[in-house]
């Protein structure tokens, strides 16, 4: 055994070196970290640098009895390791030399190398001073960055459901869920919340961002809620507000946003699901009576899940428009369902859905309708109008256009569902991370209590990467709904593609996350007390209302091809593969080895590599796709028929799109926090976010020679040492997400 004193200078440093060889931290790339800290040390001496350097040869490493030896001696140094300490580690070997000065050479080693306390904290046989979260940042600042402009509304809005009507409670009976979500959703509206996305005056504030962030907050209160609140005042008096007229609006939205009329929103069949313009539901002009007469001829032509059916009195009711003979299309009819008795009027059928995986407080129905008539007037005539004369007219001549330019305007819809979806996870993560923060179990050593179940390096890595993206995905959906709500951009298109794409991954996201919390708070997260339970059930038909995530996919694919102004055919797409092949030069050519083998942390952890390789696959990913479609219609495969054969393709390009849309929307946010402490932390978050989309995609980033086997495995490291690196900062993290302490009602978060 060697049993040498160590200098003063070396010993600050025995606890890095033990851990650097105990753990094998130091990759090759690494060395020279350690190597420059040491050689910029102004408190070592030549020989002491000397002997470190001889410590780090990888061809040469220091003997057994040397580590033991180092392992000895902190030891029996009865120092304490304190979690809590900015520098952990740093920090202990301070203490070791009696140094009330952190040396700064060392705090670049811990942090460059990523080295945290899961890394050490079994390996020393010292008293270790367990501390569940660090003060270093504040939860209140973090929660003011994500409210932004919405930060007295929110605060506001959050002291309202402070109130025993919005208790969350667990009701099995569906009749008596509906009715509490149905007194609250009134009680919502008749404070003026309901109304807050329409104009002045009809009682609101015309902020549907604002709007939009209250919806998130109602998921933390009842998912049963939240939706029962979209359905009532987005769908049914937003498709008032965004496709009728000025004499819609004074006839029925004050009414709508203050729940004295209640509507639904008939647009989906059971026959065609996503397939609007398909639909087979009838609404015939009668010139004689001058009324529309709305129809659902077949079986399977009904209205199908109608939130709200139960108890409106009346529905928006999208049907195919029939003038003269002539059907112009898909359009919107306000049709009254029941009287002042709420009674069925002649030709309506509503039956109940019935119980459903979740979401049971809202009443959803099936619709039937047998020749009823409306006057011409309920026609939602924004885009389109039959005149007194009883012929049709739209200042839209494009069929097409008309169809999407209508539909464009639902899309503050699909954002607000993208936004419940994530409140959702946001509250399974807060739910999660408070219980594994209290939650203790396993350890080897009987002198000290059993570990944090959050210090595990398997648990940091299963709930901090999905915390990175609740943040990228908030600011994201903030942008969209700011640039949807922009009225100076009357083109939606461009938007349309982004929340197709946004909506699905951030829905399919969000599932996931609940499920990986559930199984992170083990069988506690399976009662229904904690609420996990309830978000799970009620999150997962986000992925397929207000549109199925594959269809929306698909459609976001085919609106990045748009954006090249190709028309599927051979002569369309000479210009645009021209125009790709332009843009794509720089980056379609063979990727350098050296780049794709580059690991060193400060390329993968800058902001301008996760941008080039999203932008990379986005970009090949478009023209591998357009040349895919060329080949078939030169081949004389019909253009509908091409689009079957490359759906999977589509659907990557989707995805691909969509995440790079929500890091490059993330990283123009956060460069513009002011205070710098908290920018540096969210461009962490962001860097977690990019390299693990990254290292979930490895297989294609491979396939294509963009990245090597080295780089990819240095990917991975870099997740879980990011992962390790927030652990500290974990609960603030997702204290910083504002749920309101009234609303974590889980027991296992105490």
């Amino acid at each position: 055994m060697i049993t040498s004193d160590y200098s003063f200078g070396i010993l600050q440093y025995i606890p890095f070196f033990y851990v650097i060889w105990s753990d094998d931290l130091l990759s090759a790339s690494e060395i020279s970290v350690v190597q420059k800290a040491i050689a910029q040390d102004a408190s070592l001496t030549s020989n002491e640098k000397k002997q470190l350097q001889k410590w780090l040869d990888r061809e040469n490493p220091p003997v057994d009895d040397e580590i033991k030896n180092w392992k000895q001696t902190i030891d029996h140094s009865y120092v304490k390791l304190i979690e809590s300490d900015t520098y952990p580690l740093t920090s202990l070997s301070q203490r070791l030399v009696n140094n009330d000065k952190l040396n700064e050479q060392l705090k670049h080693i811990e942090v460059h190398l990523g080295i945290q306390p899961n890394h050490y904290n079994h390996l020393f046989d010292v008293e270790v001073v367990h501390e569940k979260t660090s003060n270093e940042y504040d939860a209140t600042i973090l929660d003011g960055i994500l409210k932004g402009e919405h930060g007295k509304v929110v605060d506001v809005f959050r002291n309202f459901v402070d109130q025993p009507d919005f208790e969350w409670q667990i009701i099995r009976n569906k009749e008596d869920f509906r009715n509490r979500i149905l007194e609250q959703v009134q009680l919502l509206g008749k404070n003026g919340y309901g109304a807050m996305a329409y104009p002045p005056e009809y009682g609101g504030t015309g902020n549907m961002p604002a709007y939009a962030a209250i919806f998130e907050h109602l998921m933390f209160v009842d998912g049963s809620l939240a939706v029962k609140f979209g359905v009532q005042f987005g769908l049914f008096g937003g498709s008032i507000q965004k496709l009728g007229t000025k004499k819609h609006h004074d006839q029925y939205l004050t009414d709508a946003g203050k729940t004295k009329l209640l509507g639904c929103f008939a647009m989906t069949e059971t026959g065609h699901g996503s397939n609007v313009r398909g639909i087979k539901t009838t609404a015939t002009y009668e010139k004689e009576s001058d009324s529309i007469v709305i129809h659902t001829p077949g079986k399977s032509d009904n209205k199908e899940y109608i939130g709200n059916a139960l108890h409106s009195k009346m529905a928006t009711v999208f049907a195919q428009l029939i003038v003269n003979g002539k059907n112009e299309g898909v359009h919107a009819i306000l049709v009254p369902l029941r009287n002042e008795n709420h009674e069925e009027l002649e030709g309506v059928t509503v039956e109940d859905n019935g119980y459903k995986l979740g979401l049971n407080g809202v009443d959803n129905g099936k619709i039937w309708f047998n020749n009823v008539k409306v006057p011409r007037e309920n026609l939602l005539n924004k885009y389109g109008e039959i005149r007194d004369d009883g012929t049709y007219f739209s200042s839209i001549k494009n069929p097409n256009k008309r169809f999407f330019t209508m539909l464009g305007t639902l899309v503050g819809g699909r954002i607000c569902v993208a936004r419940g979806a994530l409140g959702g996870s946001k509250m399974a993560l807060a739910i999660a991370v408070k219980y594994a923060l209290n939650r203790r179990q396993f350890n080897d050593n009987v002198k000290i209590q059993e570990d944090l179940i959050m210090d595990y390096p398997t648990h940091q890595l299963r709930l901090t990467p999905a915390i990175a993206g609740a943040y990228v995905y908030h600011f994201t959906l903030e942008e969209l709904m700011k640039r949807y709500s922009d009225d100076s951009q009357t083109d939606k298109r461009k938007i349309e593609t982004q929340v197709a794409g946004l909506k699905s991954i951030i829905t399919w996201f969000a599932n996931q996350t609940i499920q990986e919390c559930r199984e992170a708070c083990g069988g506690k997260g399976y009662l229904l007390e904690n609420r996990i339970a309830d978000l799970k059930g009620d999150v997962d038909i986000f992925t397929t209302f207000e549109g199925d995530n594959t269809v929306l996919l698909q459609l976001a694919a085919k609106g990045i091809l748009s954006d090249f102004r190709a028309e599927f055919n051979s002569a369309g797409f000479a210009s645009v593969l021209k125009l790709l092949q332009t843009q794509l030069s720089d980056k379609l050519t063979a990727i350098n080895p050296l780049y794709s083998n580059k690991v060193d942390a400060e390329h993968l952890y800058n902001p301008k590599f996760h941008k080039h390789a999203f932008s990379y696959r986005t970009r090949r990913l478009t023209y591998t796709l357009a040349m895919r479609i060329r080949n078939y219609i030169k081949k004389g495969v019909p253009s509908y028929q091409a689009f079957l054969k490359v759906q999977t393709h589509l659907l990557a390009l989707g995805k691909a799109y969509s995440v790079e849309l929500a890091y490059i929307t993330f990283c123009d946010h956060y460069e513009n926090i002011m205070d710098l402490k908290y920018r540096g932390l969210m461009e962490k978050i962001g860097c977690l976010y990019a390299l693990d989309q990254i290292n979930s995609d490895a297989r294609w980033y491979l396939e294509q020679g963009y990245i090597g086997s080295t780089k990819s495995k240095a990917i991975r490291q870099r997740v879980e040492r990011l992962s390790t690196e927030l652990r500290p900062h974990i609960e603030v993290l997702v204290d910083g997400f504002g749920i309101p302490e009234h609303c974590l009602t889980a027991p296992i978060t105490k």
